[in-house]
């Protein structure tokens, strides 16, 4: 299973890549603010910079669709390591497949974040997503079984020879990482 750090403190990002167990970061706007990063192109460069070649997801920042691929095909020529998170579903309530079958078809590699069952799962491997974000904790706090969903949606993603890859985040403790990786979690 890989690790992806979610985090735009560099010096946070430097430590765990020189401990050798860090395979990529995500991050997104508020996490650089909280960071202190406010400029979200040069800390999305100096961050895939420090961890080139590994992965770097960072978010757009927009709710409107068609901005959402102008963002994209921004944010990916800063780095070629850069993956843009789009959620599956913006704030409005309409699905982003579109967005996100159109950036992977131009080779801009896509995060499909915020998924909460495994028809998002399916809906957004369908769509070409290179990584899906599965947020384990909420769906806990839905009443949800997160190890459970993680092992159908690897088992699906398999079954079907999808590309994608399940990232858990929204991690409460250190017992969700081992729920995880048991379930067969990518990232």
């Amino acid at each position: 299973m890989e690790i992806f750090i979610d985090s735009a403190n560099i010096s946070e990002i430097g430590k765990w890549l020189r401990y050798g167990v860090i395979d990529g970061v995500t991050t997104n706007p508020s996490i650089m603010f909280k960071d202190g990063v406010y400029d979200i192109e040069a800390g999305a460069k100096e961050i895939a910079a420090l961890v080139e070649p590994r992965p770097v997801s960072v978010e757009v920042t927009t709710n409107n669709l068609e901005e959402m691929v102008t963002q994209a095909q921004e944010f990916a020529t800063w780095a070629p390591n850069i993956v843009v998170k789009i959620p599956q579903i913006n704030q409005d309530g309409v699905p982003c497949y579109g967005v996100i079958r159109q950036l992977e078809s131009e080779g801009i590699k896509v995060n499909a974040t915020i998924a909460l069952s495994l028809g998002q799962v399916m809906l957004a491997a369908k769509a070409g997503a290179t990584y899906i974000s599965i947020f384990g904790g909420r769906v806990a706090d839905e009443g949800g079984d997160a190890p459970q969903l993680i092992r159908m949606a690897v088992d699906w993603l398999e079954r079907w020879k999808y590309k994608s890859k399940i990232i858990v985040g929204s991690i409460r403790a250190v017992i969700d990482i081992q729920q995880a990786a048991v379930a067969g979690a990518h990232v």
